[in-house]
């Protein structure tokens, strides 16, 4: 028999992980914009939520915690639990990686567009895309979306391999543009960590659904 409350602990604990992952990919999102137009006013919002998104995974932690010790899990829902604290520690280093990106909308500022820079625009939205899917696997509980959604990493490593390449050889070509070229290829790790970071929260999400671990970088 399900212990009493447990229900709407699960249900409390669900809000504020979608609260989270919506926070996230608002802060991609954003981040992403403020690069493109080079609005600096986003770019500071941006930084100022992510303090609102460590707090959210803070309680996130602090309510897994409390249903634990208060409603003693068994087996099935205690890996709900665990896998619920992991995902909301890549949500939260999803957003980090869009403050990385939002400060470098003054590094750029006033500069002419890369076009490296467009790449890296669309490693954001693919990034936000994988927050925005992660996020609805784990809101329908569906192992399947979420392998769907790591799928996209595969897009992101591409991109990244692909603008390290072509950053290397307009570095080899216009050598004075080394620091700008270096920031380029900051921001794509950046980007390419975050497409781990999201598969490695689809992972904990078959793992919670299906009591598998899987390996979805294969």
């Amino acid at each position: 028999m399900q212990n009493p409350g447990f229900d709407i602990d699960i249900a409390e604990l669900d809000e504020l992980m979608l609260l989270l992952a919506s926070k996230a990919e608002e802060a991609v999102q954003k981040a992403s914009h403020a690069l493109k137009t080079q609005d600096i006013d986003l770019c500071g919002a941006v930084k100022t939520n992510d303090s609102i998104i460590d707090r959210l995974q803070l309680s996130i932690d602090d309510k897994v915690i409390e249903i634990i010790a208060t409603r003693q899990p068994v087996a099935s829902d205690l890996r709900k639990l665990l896998s619920v604290m992991k995902l909301a520690s890549d949500f939260e280093r999803a957003a980090d990686y869009a403050v990385h990106l939002a400060k470098a909308t003054k590094l750029f500022l006033n500069e002419p567009q890369w076009r490296q820079l467009e790449k890296i625009m669309q490693m954001a939205d693919m990034g936000a895309a994988m927050i925005h899917g992660t996020a609805q696997a784990y809101k329908i509980r569906s192992s399947a979306l979420a392998r769907q959604t790591a799928q996209l990493d595969d897009q992101i490593d591409h991109i990244h391999k692909s603008l390290l390449q072509e950053t290397l050889l307009f570095l080899r070509q216009y050598p004075e543009e080394a620091e700008r070229a270096t920031r380029i290829i900051i921001l794509s790790g950046h980007l390419e960590r975050l497409g781990d970071h999201m598969t490695n929260a689809c992972e904990a999400i078959v793992f919670m659904v299906e009591g598998i671990h899987a390996d979805l970088n294969e």
